[in-house]
């Protein structure tokens, strides 16, 4: 279709800007909760925030991925497009924001250091270079990808490569949730039944206490492995399916 190539690279450049502000902003946000949590600097153990901001702090992560959904959804001219406009939109968003946290703070010190990434549904856990290596990921599926499909190009993940992506992601987030997530139950917070009060007590003790030292590499390469290897087969294939029109 004539025009249509610098059409779908100006969405990317647009995005990109949309993206690049949110990531301020959320870095800004932050400097914020530092300053009345971490004045010295933020580092682990944690520290406990009250149940209302931790609420607050809930809805504000909702309405970033909504906001990030939304974007995806006006830029994309199909289910595929707007999947992964809208991740291309979060993996800028992530890097700038750490980016941003870097120029205002002067943090993380580097990418091994170790950050609080989310809350929902309870505390991903992992060093800054995780997140950064998936948002890379998440930009570079999405500028093949529709970059392919405006290019002329028949691509469509087939269910083989959903699994990978999908396998993939999930081993990520089990590396990013299963330090917290074990605290949960060694405290007994998960268990039926006992003393909810004493649980809830030996779980605040845990987390002001907890330092992690030990990311699972392995399982996060293991992961991103699997979601590459479902791009590489999406790509050949496109290769094979060429066709005139391009997206519907």
């Amino acid at each position: 279709m004539k025009g249509t190539y610098l059409k779908w690279k100006g969405r990317f450049i647009w995005l990109a800007v949309f993206a690049t502000a949110m990531g301020f902003l959320e870095a800004i946000v932050v400097v914020y909760l530092r300053e009345l949590y971490y004045p010295d600097g933020f580092g682990f153990p944690l520290r406990l925030m009250s149940s209302d901001l931790v609420r607050a702090e809930w809805i504000r992560e909702t309405a970033t991925l909504v906001m990030l959904a939304g974007v995806g959804i006006i830029a994309g001219r199909n289910g595929l497009q707007r999947l992964f406009y809208a991740l291309f939109a979060f993996g800028v968003w992530d890097i700038v924001y750490y980016g941003a946290l870097k120029l205002l703070l002067d943090w993380p010190a580097s990418l091994m250091t170790w950050d609080l990434l989310f809350l929902i549904p309870v505390s991903w856990l992992g060093p800054v270079l995780a997140p950064v290596i998936n948002s890379l990921t998440m930009i570079l599926m999405a500028l093949l990808f529709i970059g392919r499909q405006e290019s002329g190009y028949y691509v469509r993940p087939g269910i083989s490569d959903w699994v990978l992506i999908f396998s993939g992601a999930l081993v990520i987030l089990y590396t990013y949730l299963v330090d917290y997530s074990r605290m949960l139950f060694e405290s007994g917070v998960l268990s039926r039944g006992g003393d909810s009060a004493e649980a809830g007590e030996r779980l605040m003790a845990m987390i002001t206490s907890y330092i992690p030292e030990h990311y699972k590499w392995p399982l996060f390469i293991i992961g991103e492995v699997l979601i590459l290897a479902a791009t590489v087969n999406v790509m050949i294939r496109s290769n094979k399916y060429s066709k005139n029109e391009t997206v519907n």
